[in-house]
């Protein structure tokens, strides 16, 4: 949606003007939006969002605009927090905290999926995400901005907290620099970001992972599952960070203290999620493979996609599908209560911008 408390907060994000709306009759919807400082006007081709993408884009892109990682339409609607989901969102809002009085940005919000959830916090809430793969209800119930998270259109201290989920570890040191200085910017001062990413240095809990993995692979390579998505995902993690302590030089670099820390090695939920979880999509594209009579391999693109899809809607009717997942996520939730102490690479962080009398 395009609130009009979006409206009034949203600048350009190549001058940091302000942005007037453009209508065509009083009272309509905005056809375009003009900035006062530098006459550069956007369009408002969708009701949902807006687009304040820099005039010039960087050069650096994330393998999130390929079509190819949407393929599978998972982000066309909103399912119920479950396995890996389920626990981000239960840390976020552990760590995170959001109020009514709280004004929150989820920088790299993706389909748009966790401010969907947490909308019973009653906090005003803005995604932003580099593009518009945003799901109906958050095109629906939330204000949403396509944009580069290095040049926000927002501007300084607008909001209360923040939060970025699977981000950093897919840019560069330049580009992870940037965005934590935007996200600073536009924080008030105490504000709080929450970070869920990963170093490259792991703990020796790391090797049961590894471990899990190579049984999949091995799984896949007899036709029984498919990890493409999730290497795809994957395919462009850069990694900048080295150590924990290389993490808190870049943070204080960008005006942020550690305020706490839970450490994250999924034993237990990369088995259950890229093995039977797996598994059980396999059964699904294979079902979906048969029954439209293709001789293309279940593990193809559109046998699957017609199993996810297929799965949303089973989790939608919260039948057993919903409750053997639920028993699942409650299993994966061990391996933060048995080893969140364990300093290892992935983790949960939450960090507060410096107040002046700090700096």
């Amino acid at each position: 949606m395009i609130s009009n408390q979006l409206l009034s907060i949203v600048c350009c994000p190549d001058c940091r003007g302000a942005l007037d709306a453009e209508r065509i009759a009083t009272g309509a919807e905005p056809s375009g939006l003009i900035c006062r400082r530098c006459g550069r006007r956007y369009q408002v081709g969708d009701a949902s969002y807006l687009d304040l993408r820099p005039l010039v884009p960087f050069t650096e892109t994330t393998k999130y605009v390929d079509p190819a990682l949407h393929a599978d339409d998972r982000h066309e609607s909103v399912s119920p927090p479950l396995l890996t989901a389920a626990i981000r969102n239960d840390m976020l809002r552990a760590f995170l905290a959001p109020s009514a009085t709280d004004r929150i940005v989820d920088l790299g919000c993706g389909s748009g999926r966790s401010l969907v959830w947490n909308r019973d916090a009653g906090a005003y809430q803005v995604g932003i995400d580099v593009t518009p793969h945003f799901a109906q209800e958050a095109r629906a119930g939330v204000d949403l901005i396509v944009a580069d998270l290095r040049r926000l259109p927002l501007p300084d201290g607008a909001f209360t907290k923040a939060f970025s989920l699977d981000v950093a570890e897919h840019l560069s040191r330049e580009s992870l620099s940037a965005v934590l200085l935007e996200a600073q910017r536009v924080l008030v001062p105490g504000g709080s970001l929450f970070l869920y990413t990963h170093v490259r240095r792991n703990s020796s809990l790391a090797l049961g992972v590894k471990a899990v993995n190579r049984i999949a692979r091995g799984l896949e390579q007899l036709g029984l599952l498919s990890l493409r998505q999730e290497r795809l995902r994957k395919s462009d993690h850069i990694n900048p960070l080295s150590d924990l302590e290389d993490f808190e030089r870049v943070i204080t670099h960008a005006g942020f203290r550690l305020v706490r820390i839970r450490y994250y090695t999924p034993l237990i939920g990369t088995f259950i999620e890229n093995i039977i979880v797996r598994l059980a999509e396999g059964v699904l594209a294979r079902r979906a493979a048969a029954g439209s009579g293709t001789t293309a391999p279940s593990y193809d693109v559109e046998p699957l996609r017609a199993a996810r899809l297929d799965a949303k809607r089973r989790i939608a009717r919260r039948g057993p599908v919903w409750a053997a997942l639920r028993v699942l996520t409650w299993f994966m939730k061990l391996d933060v209560w048995l080893f969140g102490g364990v300093r290892t690479g992935p983790f949960f962080a939450l960090l507060m911008k410096d107040t002046p009398d700090r700096v």
